[in-house]
């Protein structure tokens, strides 16, 4: 079984769009990951894919998406600490993130967030696999 996970942010252009990245590549065997945003953007920031290409992650297909682009029910919301008002996704386990926007900074920014981000998932795949956080 794979628990659907989303990651949160305003504009799903940048933090959430690397989560979703990490989650896919590091917790693809336990998440069916999704990420979205609470306002239209025309656009992933372009550091934020060239910063997970240094990595080996690929975005170069990622698209901002909206809260209503991903299932009506999760098993985890993650915002990015963004101050993010979500309208209600019912979720079995939330939390929030507390990370710095690195957009308009420099790629070094971009590449601090994208380490943290990792760390992050990481994280959060050993706490469910090892049941700290509980899901049906």
């Amino acid at each position: 079984m794979k628990y659907k996970v989303a990651f949160v942010c305003v504009h799903n252009s940048c933090r959430s769009q690397m989560a979703e990245g990490w989650a896919k590549k590091l917790g693809g065997e336990i998440f069916e990951v999704y990420s979205a945003g609470t306002e239209n953007y025309p656009e992933v920031k372009p550091l934020a894919v060239a910063v997970m290409e240094e990595a080996g992650v690929d975005m170069s297909e990622h698209h901002p998406k909206l809260l209503s682009d991903i299932p009506e029910t999760l098993d985890l919301l993650i915002t990015m600490g963004c101050n993010v008002v979500c309208p209600f996704v019912p979720n079995q386990h939330f939390e929030d993130w507390g990370l710095d926007d690195p957009s308009g900074g420099p790629i070094e920014d971009f590449r601090v967030t994208r380490d943290l981000i990792k760390e992050k998932v990481l994280q959060l795949i050993s706490r469910v696999q090892s049941g700290d956080i509980e899901l049906k």
